[in-house]
């Protein structure tokens, strides 16, 4: 957790969480009950479980989501003889409903995000959030496996929508995005979403104060094979990250963390193709469509 005690480290705040929040903060109550029970200060069961102190504490007051993982490992350290292990099971249940209605991004990441003086981003396999067409959200989120309703689908596409105001502001913040040429590739929500989508891109890249540049197939190698991620510069604290994987997401506030992925996104940059040089290519390949 961050100094000011809004972003953590990984997973989610649990403010606001639809009707769950004071569930989680029953479960905190019971976690520093079994904790001051076992004689441990909350220094102490970080240290030993491998979390941040500011971690714990924001679990025990019910600002912070629990862990599943956490709630095992301090059910057999704290001697709580099952009682987290079963709340655990209640815990995933309560994630699973509140992500039945919101987004996979996280509320911590979406808050940085509207807020932040610089965003940028390396994409390896989809067009970043930030940079969709509605047509093509639509087609993303309708390819969800398990299927999603006809209204989550709506909902997150205004979602997504919402979150591009971003670019309609002024000032702007520090905008750039680096993309895999593979995404440019592949037809998502078919023929005509996947052109106007390209030409989407097209006008992203030509506007004033924004930076696209394109990771062209010819790479033998790149700084981004680990992944996507996403770097925030909130104004008057230290970057931060974000990745998200198959839905599980993460908010990293670590700065040796953040620091290396910021070089690699320096890398990257260096590596990919010029912002004229991108949108030729763009063009290019709508061309050939």
């Amino acid at each position: 957790m961050s100094a000011d005690g809004t972003v953590f480290e990984d997973g989610e705040l649990a403010e606001g969480s639809e009707g769950v929040a004071e569930f989680y903060a029953a479960v905190g109550k019971l976690i520093k009950l079994f904790r001051e029970r076992a004689g441990f200060t909350q220094r102490d069961l970080a240290h030993r479980l491998g979390y941040g102190e500011d971690l714990i504490g924001a679990v025990e007051r019910g600002k912070r989501t629990p862990r599943v993982e956490l709630l095992t490992a301090a059910d057999e350290l704290l001697g709580a003889a099952g009682v987290l292990q079963t709340v655990a099971d209640d815990v995933m249940k309560a994630k699973v409903r509140v992500s039945a209605r919101h987004p996979a991004f996280s509320k911590a990441f979406t808050k940085e995000e509207a807020q932040a003086i610089e965003i940028h981003e390396y994409s390896m396999i989809a067009i970043p959030g930030l940079l969709q067409t509605e047509a093509h959200a639509r087609a993303l989120y309708n390819m969800r496996r398990p299927w999603l309703s006809v209204e989550q689908v709506e909902q997150w596409v205004a979602a997504r929508m919402t979150r591009q105001e971003i670019l309609k502001r002024w000032p702007l913040p520090t905008l750039s995005w680096v993309i895999d040429e593979g995404v440019l590739l592949r037809p998502v929500g078919g023929r005509d979403v996947h052109e106007e989508q390209l030409r989407h891109l097209l006008e992203i890249g030509q506007m004033r104060g924004l930076e696209l540049q394109i990771l062209p197939l010819d790479r033998t190698g790149h700084a981004g094979m680990g992944g996507s991620f996403i770097l925030l510069t909130p104004n008057g604290r230290s970057q931060i990250a974000y990745v998200e994987v198959q839905h599980v997401n993460r908010l990293i506030t670590i700065p040796e963390d953040v620091r290396r992925m910021a070089t690699r996104y320096g890398s990257l940059r260096a590596q990919a193709l010029s912002s004229e040089a991108s949108l030729a290519l763009i063009e290019k390949r709508l061309v050939e469509r």
